[in-house]
């Protein structure tokens, strides 16, 4: 559903579902220090994978900065807690402030972080299921790739979606010249209130799109090289990341 037929009330319920979802993901992985490890660890797994796949968008002059936006603060490991608490104590006030496009692209970067979150927890106890007593987990391709296969292709299609959903959300924003202005006078009063971390995703997200001119082709090809590795995964290739072998 798009913003202009959500409404800003729908998205405003949206936002605190999603907050209210990824929070209890958080605490449940946080009270066991064990798991808490586990998750961390496929996460930085998950960050190497995304810098072997995007070595062409991370040096591009043009698509670098968005590439990097990406695999930080959508795609990576990044821990994203303090910016969605301070989503949880300001919706009234982003759905108030904030046209509806933009509220949206919040909504589903929370949304994505939810489901992240879920998909993390889920695959780094499948690994742990079959190396009950190591003391850290082993994470190779091949047992990275079984535990994959055990999870929701659905699920990981969404994931995919939503990244090119928030992508083509930051593009329309970062069209808007109002915008920037209203991001810089926004800076010392939102890092005043607690609000940095929410500051900087909306104001780094912004400054990338707008430095790229156009991201229908960063965006292609993300989705074009995520939909293969995701194939290739649920397939069982026996190189699902090499996407030179087919």
């Amino acid at each position: 559903m798009t913003a202009s037929l959500a409404g800003k009330p729908h998205l405003a319920e949206r936002l605190h579902a999603e907050v209210a979802r990824v929070r209890e993901l958080r605490a449940s992985a946080r009270a066991d220090p064990a798991v808490a490890q586990d998750r961390l660890l496929v996460r930085a797994w998950q960050a190497d994978r995304l810098a072997r796949t995007y070595p062409d968008l991370l040096a591009s002059p043009r698509f670098g900065p968005a590439a990097a936006f990406f695999l930080s603060d959508l795609y990576g490991p990044k821990d994203f807690a303090e910016r969605d608490e301070a989503v949880a104590r300001i919706v009234p006030t982003l759905a108030a402030l904030l046209p509806a496009g933009a509220l949206e692209t919040i909504a589903l970067a929370v949304e994505l972080d939810a489901l992240s979150e879920a998909l993390d927890q889920r695959l780094a106890q499948t690994l742990r299921a079959g190396q009950p007593n190591a003391a850290a987990l082993e994470l190779s391709e091949a047992a990275y790739a079984a535990a994959y296969r055990r999870g929701s292709k659905a699920d990981r299609e969404r994931q995919i979606e939503l990244v090119g959903r928030i992508g083509s959300g930051l593009d329309r924003v970062a069209r808007k010249p109002l915008i920037a202005g209203a991001l810089k006078l926004m800076a010392a009063p939102a890092y005043a209130a607690g609000l940095g971390a929410l500051h900087e995703f909306l104001a780094g997200g912004f400054a990338a799109f707008r430095h790229m001119r156009g991201a229908d082709e960063f965006l292609a090809i993300i989705a074009a090289r995520e939909t293969a590795i995701n194939e290739r995964l649920f397939a069982g290739h026996p190189r699902p990341f090499d996407l030179q072998h087919p």
